[in-house]
């Protein structure tokens, strides 16, 4: 192989790293999966799903992933990066690994979580399994909210109820003294 193709073909990977690398600082969390079993038309659907969440399927080669994570100062992946891998990104912290966990059900052990990384930190196969079935944020928020906004709304019909009465009870004084 030539000087200049071994040159060309290293800066190609040097810019997929340089992607890779900053999908993964933008991302809330990515989630690494073995794809092995699935058809290109599983892939697909996959990958649609994914699109849908508005959550990021993509393979790459091991060493360019492995080589992203080693520059972001991450060695706990370097063990879940051998065979097929492939990469899910999403923007939040729990919908890639809800997606993949579902996916590893709906195709019946075609693909298998393998880690994930949340929150910048490495989190093992259990631990993405155990963050498929949290809530979002989103979903804790509105959960919060609805909490702190029904003791409003009673509060508020006991004060109408309590008006009601009022004017009842004023009204009834009213019509005894004319």
């Amino acid at each position: 192989m030539s000087e200049e193709r071994k040159s060309a073909n290293f800066e190609a990977k040097k810019v997929v790293v340089e992607e890779i690398t900053n999908k993964i600082k933008s991302a809330k969390s990515v989630v690494l999966v073995d794809y092995n079993k699935l058809t290109v038309a599983e892939v697909s659907e996959l990958r649609n799903n994914c699109k849908k969440a508005n959550c990021e399927y993509k393979v790459y080669k091991n060493t360019l992933v492995r080589k992203a994570f080693n520059d972001l100062g991450f060695k706990d992946f370097d063990a879940d990066l051998n065979g097929p891998t492939a990469v899910a990104f999403s923007s939040d912290e729990t919908t890639a690994a809800k997606l993949m966990t579902k996916a590893a059900k709906d195709y019946e052990g075609k693909i298998v979580v393998k880690s994930a990384f949340v929150d910048n930190a490495y989190v093992d196969k259990a631990g993405a399994k155990a963050l498929a079935s949290m809530p979002s944020k989103e979903e804790l928020v509105a959960k919060m909210l609805g909490s702190m906004q029904a003791p409003l709304a009673n509060f508020a019909g006991v004060l109408n109820n309590l008006m009601s009465g009022i004017v009842r009870v004023l009204d009834g004084i009213a019509k005894q003294k004319a």
